[in-house]
Parts: C-alpha cells; sequence; structure tokens
C-alpha cells in the first residue's frame, strides 16, 4: 500500500522501534507520520434524530435548567428558532448504543480478529513501538450552529497527527490526535471535536533490565505511596479563574460550591455565568460534605502509576443539591452501593494537590441550619466575597 493511506507495510518492532528505552529508528517515525490526515474509518450516522425526550433526560441528569434545552418561547426568546440540543450532546447522537458495544466485545471474547482501519493500524503500530499503555488528555468541540429537533447527524473522523516522542510524568509517550467532522442531513457541517490521547511507554519498574518488557503479574496491592520512592504525582488540575477557589478551598479543608450572587443557584462544576439567570457574578458556600453514592464505577485497567488500584471513582450527590466527581475510600469489595451515604474528607495527594475523597457516613445524618446552608459542624457558613465578573 503507498504510504499515503496510512497502510505501510511494516516488518517486526524491534528493527524499527528499537528497545522501550530507545529512540524510535527513521522508519518508525517515517511510518507513524504517514497515518497523518488520513481518514480514521468509515463514518456512521447517528441511530436516531435530535430529539426532546433525549434531551429531556439529558438535562435531567446533568443538572441543566437552562430553559432554551425545553421550552419553544423561552429559545425563541432567546433568538433561537425553537428548542435547541445543548452543545454538549454532540457526542451522544452518535453513540451506537450498548447492543453495538455487546456485540463487539461478544465478537473479541470469541476470537474474532481486531480491526483493521487506519484508526486500529495506527494504534497497533504505536503498540509495537512500545507504546502500551493511553490515558486521554483533552477533547475540545467547536459548534458551528445549534442543533434543532430533526437533525440528523453522521461523523467521520481524520487521523489529524502523532507527535514527536515526549517525555512526561507518565513515561516517555505520543500525543495522538483525531479529529471528528459531525455533519448533518444536508452534508453541511456543525461542529468539530480533537480528541487528543497518550499512548506511552510504562515505567520499567526497578532493577528491570534495560530494553526489557516486564509481562503482567498476578494482581497485587500497589505498594502504599511512601513504599514507591520516585512514584509520579497525580495530575495537575488545569486551574481558571472560575475553578481556582474549589482547590484552594480543598487544602484548608473545605468543600465550596460556586453560588449565583443574583439567584443564589448552586452549581459544579464551576462556569462563568449562571445557567439559571444568566448572572456573571457568584461567591462561594461551604458544603457539609455530606452526601450520597449517585453512580459509581471501581477502575481495574489501564493502571496508571499515580493512582492506587482498584480505583473507586463516584458520582457524589451533596446534600446541598450539586454533584461531583471524587475518589471513595472505606468501602470493603463489594459493599459499595448506589445511595450509600458518604462524607468528605481531604487528603494530601503531595505538597500541593489536596482533594476530597468520600467516605462511609456512619450516621449519615443531617445538620442543616435554619436557612439550608449546613457546613460541617452544622453551623451557618457566610459566604466568601462575592466575585464579580465582567460581561
Amino acid at each position: 500500500m503507498s504510504a499515503g493511506t496510512g497502510g505501510t507495510e511494516r516488518s517486526g518492532s524491534t528493527e524499527r522501534a528499537g528497545s522501550p528505552d530507545s529512540t524510535d529508528s527513521p522508519d518508525y517515525e517515517a511510518a507513524l507520520q504517514a497515518f497523518a490526515g488520513v481518514s480514521g474509518g468509515p463514518g456512521h450516522q447517528a441511530p436516531d434524530p435530535v430529539n426532546v425526550p433525549m434531551i429531556r433526560h439529558w438535562v435531567e441528569a446533568m443538572g441543566d435548567e437552562n430553559p432554551v434545552y425545553l421550552d419553544d418561547d423561552a429559545a425563541r426568546e432567546a433568538g433561537f428558532p425553537g428548542i435547541v440540543a445543548p452543545p454538549t450532546m454532540l457526542q451522544a447522537w452518535i453513540m451506537r448504543g450498548l447492543k453495538v458495544s455487546r456485540e463487539v466485545e461478544a465478537a473479541r471474547a470469541a476470537g474474532a480478529p481486531s480491526g483493521d482501519s487506519p484508526s486500529d493500524r495506527v494504534m497497533a503500530l504505536l503498540d509495537e513501538g512500545g507504546y502500551t499503555s493511553v490515558v486521554a488528555t483533552n477533547c475540545d468541540q467547536r459548534y458551528l450552529r445549534p442543533l434543532v429537533p430533526g437533525d440528523r447527524l453522521s461523523v467521520e473522523s481524520v487521523i489529524e497527527s502523532v507527535s514527536p516522542p515526549k517525555t512526561t510524568g507518565l513515561g516517555v509517550g505520543r500525543f495522538l490526535t483525531n479529529r471528528l467532522d459531525f455533519t448533518d442531513q444536508h452534508g453541511e457541517l456543525v461542529a468539530t471535536m480533537r480528541f487528543r490521547i497518550l499512548k506511552f511507554r510504562p515505567r520499567q519498574p526497578t532493577g528491570a533490565d534495560d530494553g526489557t518488557r516486564t509481562e503482567p503479574q498476578e494482581a497485587v496491592a500497589p505498594p502504599a505511596p511512601e513504599e514507591a520512592p520516585g512514584r509520579p504525582l497525580r495530575p495537575r488540575p488545569a486551574l481558571t479563574q472560575d475553578n481556582r477557589f474549589f482547590f484552594e478551598g480543598t487544602r484548608r479543608g473545605e468543600l465550596l460550591i460556586q453560588r449565583c450572587a443574583d439567584c443564589g443557584t448552586l452549581r459544579h462544576p464551576p462556569r462563568p455565568a449562571c445557567g439559571a439567570c444568566r448572572s456573571f457574578a457568584w461567591d462561594t458556600v461551604r458544603s457539609s460534605g455530606r452526601g450520597s453514592v449517585y453512580s459509581f464505577v471501581v477502575n481495574h485497567h489501564p493502571q496508571v502509576p499515580a493512582f492506587d488500584y482498584p480505583l473507586t471513582v463516584a458520582l457524589v450527590e451533596l446534600e446541598e443539591g450539586t454533584r461531583l466527581v471524587a475518589n471513595v475510600a472505606g468501602f470493603a469489595p463489594g459493599e459499595m452501593v448506589i445511595g450509600a451515604p458518604v462524607r468528605a474528607s481531604f487528603e494530601a495527594f503531595d505538597d500541593e494537590l489536596t482533594l476530597p475523597v468520600f467516605r462511609p457516613d456512619g450516621d449519615g445524618e443531617r445538620h442543616p441550619d435554619p436557612d439550608g446552608h449546613p457546613d460541617l459542624d452544622g453551623h451557618r457558613v457566610e459566604p466568601a466575597p462575592a466575585q464579580p465578573r465582567s460581561e
């Protein structure tokens, strides 16, 4: 095949890529770069058109009360022709559904060969070069127009770039960027999305011979952080003027919630404007730290060196009404259930990063103050000074 198709013939990776600790050969680099600009594979059409029932389910799950998503009059008053879909639902419209996912998993379990699309081949080539671990790094979406009920989306992907080797906190890796182009039923581009992952070479354990890869071991409890010198730090949050208060609060042992200074609506994650009244003025209130498990997942693989596994991540619904994603500890295997009462503690993962970690709340009691703004001690918390925001 020609290099332009991303299908360059390749031989064994040991000659091309060298060992995981060595510099990649020119031939290997050329084979990777041949994928840049190539279609990722066949596109597909959304199973259903944009529709109000799915919008309703989305906004209720997300707690988004912007009226333009469900109220025609409100949407027209805001300058839209009628109800519009939340922009962040973009990927939801083109998901193939649980049935297809199960069919793919069943085929893989039955030994069916892996796919042969350019996306499959570039991933396989990165694996051959020793870049066997993966972590998503960022996703950027650009919306050209609002989606309205009746729109039928199609999506096609392009392998936009494969970076040179980069030294990161996780190890030496390469950033793989894919661009997804979303078109409507008329073939008009309505949105684009760039999704970037880091494929990296796992760090060699102490004492491993240079140039060798360690085979997976039986599942064992990872060493405690203090027993693992040189362990990578947890990824740093991207601080902005809208979310900095949250992380400054956790370092003080406070769980803060952003509040609209005009209408009083609480919101999380932090963002510039109120979804209820569109005000840019906000302040904060201190949460009680109590809540319940709204949803959770227990991660086993892929394992990132900065974390301990199994890693339980929950969507916690605070008693104030907002939800946040956080780690959970203190539950025995299989003990975690939806609705379990939890309470925030604060764990310093290093000198700069302290995050809330939720643990079982033994009494499960709530201690609100008369005005409905509880804190950790059951007393009223005065909000932090308002942070005025310019239009």
